[in-house]
């Protein structure tokens, strides 16, 4: 599942400050290119969620990738720390109460998602050969987030749906739900069954590629 995205701090900033919204974000020791690490290191990815007082103006954060979780470990009786970066089933447990509650979505900006090329092999950066896909009509798309509260700080994730023809190819289990412009406000703020209605294949334009979205240098 994508477990790889890029969010191009140019355009995230320039997404942010187009729509009237806080931000105030280092970018420094976050690289573009996001993919977890797990327990031993934190990645950080922005997003942009609401403040309690209300729907707006929205706040752009830096939070860790994926919800901890514990699963059973191989001994009896052991249990294993895990980091679930994609909301896959929304009445599980993990997620039903964040889910539930509109403060607690976000929304998760990138500038390309990747899924494993099922060519297999290296890509152009010597790193798993990966299916990149981007919306053509948006140079940030969004995704549907989940954020929550962690001993080792805010994480968030997002929802994923059954995928459509062009991400299908390469992954047909799921992909990311991605929301429209104009739903980005019912997605932060409507009930749980307006929300649940925005997580399906998205319809709208989609291009891919093979070539790894070039890094550009921070500042």
């Amino acid at each position: 599942m994508c477990n790889r995205k890029h969010q191009s701090h140019r355009a995230v900033d320039a997404w942010f400050k187009a729509y009237g919204e806080q931000i105030d974000i280092d970018w420094t020791d976050r690289p573009g290119q996001l993919f977890p690490t797990g327990k031993k290191t934190a990645r950080h990815g922005i997003v942009a969620r609401r403040l309690p007082e209300g729907n707006r103006p929205l706040v752009a954060e830096k939070m860790e990738w994926g919800f901890p979780h514990q699963v059973p470990g191989k001994r009896p009786g052991s249990m294993l720390d895990t980091f679930v970066t994609n909301a896959r089933h929304l009445h599980y447990p993990l997620w039903k109460d964040t889910f539930a509650n509109p403060l607690y979505r976000c929304l998760v900006p990138f500038t390309h998602f990747a899924e494993p090329h099922p060519a297999g092999g290296k890509g152009d950066d010597n790193l798993p050969k990966q299916a990149w896909f981007s919306l053509p009509d948006q140079p940030v798309g969004v995704f549907a987030g989940l954020w929550t509260e962690t001993p080792r700080g805010r994480a968030y994730a997002f929802a994923t749906c059954p995928p459509n023809d062009i991400v299908g190819e390469f992954h047909p289990k799921a992909m990311p739900a991605i929301l429209k412009p104009e739903e980005w406000n019912a997605w932060l703020d409507g009930d749980a069954k307006t929300a649940k209605a925005l997580i399906r294949a998205y319809d709208g334009p989609m291009v891919m590629q093979e070539a790894t979205p070039m890094l550009e240098p921070i500042g």
